[in-house]
């Protein structure tokens, strides 16, 4: 039985590192294809490993004209877009799952239907009512599209997490003289912490990696453009530099990816924590 159940345990292992590799890979291949000459990234052999390695090619996508206002605007948008969309969403998440009131479940299925649906769909609208407000490139304007585009998810996801803390630990605090916004921060906003972090994290990457909208809203102005759309000028007419543009990719992704992995860390642990506390 020891035996079966190691045997079983090795494969399900295999197999869990296999898939693992082949999400990795992708991203191994463009961080080794960022560290070749470009003499060699075009070259018919496919190697695993670089026959020669330079990182010429990261300085020469930092030297691009607009990174650093490229990156200083994705920080700004994504950040205050998901700032904005958790807050509002905490605030419609508690209601939502502690009081029962008239229209809840259609409001509910108003916010599914509202996060089913392809934030490509409603570009034309959105394109002539930023229009008519005559916000477009403006910075105001992928504020407004990505807070828009995160609140869906953040209510739905919010709204499962307060729902899963117990309802009695606040009426315990409250029977112990606290008010019921005192029983909230000091009892449930604490318990809380790992689904915030949860819906920033899954926010930011979306406003993050978000292309058409930054595109069209900031194309009359290259200094209001996101890092996305900064990586779009590495493909050009006649050639693009492949080098560069995976240089480019790669520090395009590498804090975001750093960032997810620690806060996963720490989420897993606090989830844990937390449901042992309680």
């Amino acid at each position: 039985m020891t035996k079966l159940f190691s045997t079983k345990g090795v494969g399900l292992s295999a197999i869990s590192l296999l898939v693992g590799a082949l999400f990795i890979f992708p991203f191994y291949w463009m961080a080794s294809t960022a560290l070749k000459p470009n003499a060699d990234v075009l070259s018919n052999d496919y190697d695993l490993l670089p026959a020669r390695i330079t990182v010429a090619n990261f300085g020469d996508a930092i030297d691009r004209p607009f990174f650093l206002s490229s990156l200083t605007n994705g920080l700004i948008v994504s950040l205050t877009a998901v700032g904005a969309a958790v807050l509002a969403a905490l605030l419609s998440a508690i209601p939502l799952s502690r009081l029962k009131f008239r229209g809840r479940k259609g409001f509910l299925l108003l916010v599914m239907i509202s996060q089913l649906a392809p934030l490509e769909a409603l570009f034309i609208p959105l394109f002539l009512i930023m229009n008519d407000l005559d916000l477009l490139n403006t910075l105001f304007s992928m504020i407004l599209v990505y807070f828009g585009a995160v609140l869906p998810f953040s209510v739905w996801t919010l709204r499962g997490f307060v729902s899963g803390i117990p309802v009695e630990l606040e009426e315990a605090a409250m029977v112990d003289g606290c008010t019921r916004w005192g029983a909230f921060r000091r009892v449930t906003l604490p318990l809380l912490g790992p689904g915030l972090v949860a819906t920033s994290v899954f926010g930011f990457i979306t406003a993050w990696n978000e292309f058409l909208y930054a595109l069209v809203f900031t194309s009359a102005d290259a200094n209001l453009q996101t890092l996305p759309v900064w990586l779009n000028g590495f493909t050009g007419n006649q050639a693009t530099e492949w080098g560069t543009a995976m240089a480019a990719s790669v520090i395009f992704t590498v804090p975001v990816l750093i960032f997810f992995l620690i806060v996963q860390r720490n989420l897993v642990a606090g989830v844990t924590a937390g449901a042992v506390k309680g």
